[in-house]
């Protein structure tokens, strides 16, 4: 990494020393099976309840409310599958999500559209790639169970309006069951305000390598439920996680006899059903002896970048700001895809996401001439990077076919600085001038 510069965050992060330093023992000498009675396997269960206990805590949500997962992937299609699965009596429920989703949300709805379990809704992007909310009240009817709108976008930074998508689904849904909010906020949750709650989700999906922790691992996280209005399973309420409740309304409540866990109850009805069964991990909605060291550092990653949320996210931006300011000084005609940059007019953008369209240099050209010289970037979504088909997200926003093929991604991050910036920025001024 001496000599190269990486400005492809989105995509993934190097793995904080810390984080490294805290699983390290989980590899070796604390190995056992979580599921394990004896000391072995009760230190590997206490370390998986102590992180999910600190995500729970930065997400704003109950003990079971969050499920670990073996990536952000499984986690969307847990919420996705799991909905769909769990519903009785529509016989073709309808499911909405917006055109500028990750694959594993598009893809999974469109497998499910194929399979004839659902009927598919996709919600329009305007211009800027921001979700249409007139339209979205339009799609939802009777049948709806699930939205599904991301919290930002992984390939234009364009930050979705989450809140207002929540309070249309409520208002929708009233005192019914359906529909329920899922929110992917993968890209979102190191720079912005989340928890479930607080964006007016049942659902949120995040992912540890993506906030310089470990590949292979994610978490669903649920919207904390209110136990006085729940009737919940015996075999998790405990007062012990609900301190909020009296006594007695604590034994009242474990008297209920229900099958499902606390993420599987939203408005009080089952509402996720399982992908993976066997051994009845996570709370029933994960089987599988669980990757103890994944999880620890998944935590530690979690609670990091709470911790410097606001000064990174301000360092940042200036830095995103500066690179923007000078590249268009290279050519007066590169545009910048998605929300504006400009002096008090900037639009909902995530702080560290460049789209660039560069009108003389088709993108793979200059992913070549950048990687040669030391210099990464991406052209979109990581997870389609080897596909030849242009960008969707592009597309959605009604980008025309020259500018989506000419168009970058540049995505900063916590060893990016200002000498590494200038760097890059000399490079592409060679590299479009070359091209005149």
């Amino acid at each position: 990494m001496k000599d190269k510069i990486y400005l492809d965050y989105a995509a993934t992060t190097p793995m904080d020393a810390r984080v490294l330093r805290v699983m390290r023992p989980y590899f070796s000498e604390k190995f056992g099976n979580p599921g394990s009675l004896h000391s072995f396997g009760q230190e590997a269960m206490g370390a998986i309840d102590r992180s999910r206990e600190t995500v729970a805590k930065i997400q704003g949500v109950g003990f079971r409310d969050v499920i670990f997962t073996g990536s952000a992937t499984e986690a969307n299609n847990l919420v996705l599958r799991g909905v769909v699965r769990a519903v009785k009596n529509i016989r073709t429920p309808r499911v909405i999500v917006s055109a500028i989703e990750h694959e594993s949300v598009l893809k999974t709805a469109q497998d499910l559209e194929e399979e004839g379990l659902i009927e598919l809704k996709i919600l329009p992007v305007d211009e800027d790639g921001i979700a249409r909310l007139s339209t979205l009240k339009k799609l939802l009817n009777e049948n709806t169970v699930l939205v599904s709108v991301m919290y930002a976008n992984n390939e234009t930074g364009a930050v979705q309006p989450v809140l207002e998508i929540g309070r249309i689904v409520a208002d929708f849904r009233g005192a019914g069951k359906y529909p329920l909010f899922h929110t992917d906020a993968v890209q979102a949750v190191q720079y912005l305000d989340c928890g479930p709650g607080k964006l007016g989700a049942d659902f949120m999906t995040i992912s540890g390598h993506k906030i310089y922790g470990p590949k292979g691992i994610g978490a669903l996280v649920a919207r904390a439920i209110n136990p006085k209005h729940q009737t919940l399973n015996s075999k998790w309420l405990d007062h012990a996680h609900h301190p909020e409740l009296a006594e007695g309304q604590s034994q009242n409540l474990k008297s209920q006899n229900f099958e499902h866990s606390n993420l599987g109850l939203v408005s009080g009805f089952p509402a996720v059903r399982p992908l993976v069964t066997g051994g009845g991990q996570e709370f029933g909605l994960r089987s599988g002896t669980e990757n103890v060291a994944n999880i620890v550092g998944f935590a530690e990653a979690a609670r990091l970048a709470e911790t410097i949320k606001p000064e990174e996210s301000k360092r940042i931006t200036e830095l995103r700001n500066y690179f923007w300011n000078k590249i268009v000084l290279i050519d007066r005609k590169i545009k910048l895809n998605g929300p504006a940059i400009a002096d008090g007019t900037e639009g909902p953008r995530l702080p560290n996401n460049l789209n660039i369209y560069l009108p003389k240099v088709l993108a793979e050209e200059a992913l070549a001439y950048l990687d040669m010289r030391g210099i990464a970037v991406s052209a979109g979504s990581a997870c389609a990077a080897r596909s030849s088909e242009p960008s969707h997200v592009l597309r959605a926003m009604h980008l025309d076919e020259k500018t989506i093929r000419h168009s970058l991604r540049v995505t900063l991050g916590r060893d990016t600085d200002k000498k590494q910036i200038d760097t890059s920025l000399a490079v592409i001024r060679k590299l479009i001038r070359s091209t005149c």
